[in-house]
């Protein structure tokens, strides 16, 4: 079996898709056996067949997402202008 964290740990792996091509699965582990890993990412939790699997490390936390900035209202070029209609 490949060398995991704990459950919970952020972890990224790459593993093989039934048509030969390689893809990651990032996010937090949920669980692993000898036959199965459980990753629960963006595209939602995936179930990997240990044997599909090529690499696997764990990752540091994601980051802050950011704080979005609003538009200056004296900017002509922010999005919602008077002068951009």
């Amino acid at each position: 079996m490949v060398n995991l964290p704990a459950p919970g740990h952020r972890v990224v792996v790459r593993y093989l898709l039934p048509t030969g091509q390689a893809t990651d699965a990032l996010g937090e582990l949920l669980s692993a056996d000898a036959e199965t890993i459980v990753v629960d990412g963006k595209r939602g939790v995936e179930r990997i067949a240990v044997g599909d699997i090529i690499a696997a490390k764990e990752v540091p936390p994601a980051p802050a997402p950011r704080v979005r900035r609003s538009a200056s209202p004296h900017d002509p070029d922010a999005a919602g202008s008077a002068d951009a209609l």
